[in-house]
């Protein structure tokens, strides 16, 4: 079985017995330490982005957000420092996207 799949399957079970009245100590601080870690690990990758960005944005002389909407419309071309550039973009824009949804679960 696809690990994700099982993943949603457990989790969906979990919701279905909250949902029912079932109530467990230990699911709750183990999903509030799950979290907390991933919040964690999210912000550690976060961090590793926007150094990579800033070396880059240091080399070329230009913002991220510059550069990105530039080598979008093929202003830039397509020299490898400019793909691997905007590969991490993109990461960062869906690190920051996965940090937002993370922080908004309660607590």
């Amino acid at each position: 079985m696809n690990t994700t799949v099982g993943t949603l399957d457990k989790l969906e079970s979990l919701q279905k017995l909250y949902r029912l009245g079932f109530h467990s100590e230990v699911i709750d601080r183990a999903i509030d330490k799950l979290l907390a870690m991933e919040i964690e690990r999210a912000g550690v990758e976060r961090r590793d982005l926007e150094a990579r960005l800033a070396d880059f944005e240091e080399r070329y002389r230009m913002s991220s957000e510059d550069f990105y909407r530039r080598f979008r419309t093929g202003e830039l071309g397509d020299e490898i420092d400019f793909v691997e550039w905007s590969v991490f973009c993109e990461m960062y824009q869906a690190i920051l996207e996965q940090l937002k949804m993370l922080r908004a679960l309660p607590q």
